[in-house]
């Protein structure tokens, strides 16, 4: 695991990301919808948490434009403990289910354990989302073993489901871009495919509102090393305490201006709630650069 920032990526070309045949070129945009097969979730209280809703999510959040639904059995933040076994209870069946039902759909787990990720991989997934930065190599294995996807991520180099106290960086947007472009070339030295790789800042995730918001300025700075951007910024923290504390059920306007500030910078891939106002935000976006241009 890589442990402090390292001298400034040297920028590089524009990679493409191939995930199921599909190609995400520079430009292009990647709706990821989520799907929460948890009881304790902080945006829908466990309303997907029961196998039929969590599978019928998936197909509305596809018929409203995601172009990837990415399923996670595990609450982000702290709670009540979930172990391996509990955690692919709760996820393999959902992506066997949306496989079968849709087969042509970019199907994510949100996990960061590399026992949960083979079962996954074999009941059908495209992508590991590993929020959580690495914490289990073995995670990089599984998708070079099972040719699927990888997120790198960046979660301040903290424990899974902690809050960090205080933490500091000495600037934050270099430790995140040296973290999770070692991590990717990490995964390609394992046999990760590097057109496959997605590089994620992990806003909130072993950050505060000042960093998160640091990250959300300066995206473009990640975007330049080429690696695909995925920014995961619905509903979050940073954007209510941005917003004078908004709670949760109030942030929709936020995130949707975040996720056009991003846009606009680079990222390729948008996980959210809501896939329908994303695309149309995106689109708009697309218009935007298009006539810039």
């Amino acid at each position: 695991m890589p442990n402090s920032p390292k001298p400034a990526v040297v920028p590089g070309p524009p990679s493409v990301l191939r995930l199921r045949g599909r190609a995400f070129g520079p430009g292009d945009f990647a709706v990821m919808a989520v799907v929460n097969r948890t009881p304790d979730s902080f945006y829908d209280r466990g309303s997907t948490y029961a196998f039929s809703a969590a599978v019928d999510a998936a197909s509305r959040l596809i018929a409203d434009g995601a172009d990837i639904v990415d399923i996670g059995g595990v609450k982000a933040g702290p709670g009540t403990d979930v172990d391996p076994a509990e955690e692919i209870r709760r996820v393999a069946d959902v992506v066997a289910a949306v496989r079968e039902r849709h087969p042509e759909v970019i199907i994510s787990v949100d996990t960061w354990r590399s026992e949960v990720a083979k079962v996954v991989a074999e009941a059908g997934a495209d992508l590991l989302n590993d929020t959580w930065g690495g914490v289990d190599p073995g995670l990089a294995e599984v998708a070079a073993a099972y040719g699927v996807g990888l997120v790198c991520a960046h979660a301040g180099r903290v424990e899974p489901r902690t809050r960090p106290h205080r933490i500091a960086y000495g600037d934050v947007v270099a430790d995140v871009i040296a973290y999770t472009t070692a991590l990717a070339e990490r995964a390609v030295a394992a046999g990760v495919r590097r057109d496959a790789i997605l590089i994620d800042p992990a806003h909130d995730f072993g950050k505060n509102t000042w960093h998160s918001l640091e990250v959300g300025r300066r995206l473009g700075e990640m975007t330049a090393t080429g690696w695909p951007v995925l920014v995961a910024v619905s509903n979050k923290d940073f954007v209510g305490e941005a917003l004078g504390g908004l709670p949760v059920g109030e942030r929709h306007a936020g995130t949707l201006a975040t996720l056009a500030v991003s846009a606009l910078q680079g990222a390729r891939v948008f996980r959210v709630h809501d896939a329908a106002s994303a695309r149309t935000a995106l689109a708009v976006v697309r218009r935007l650069a298009a006539a810039r241009s």
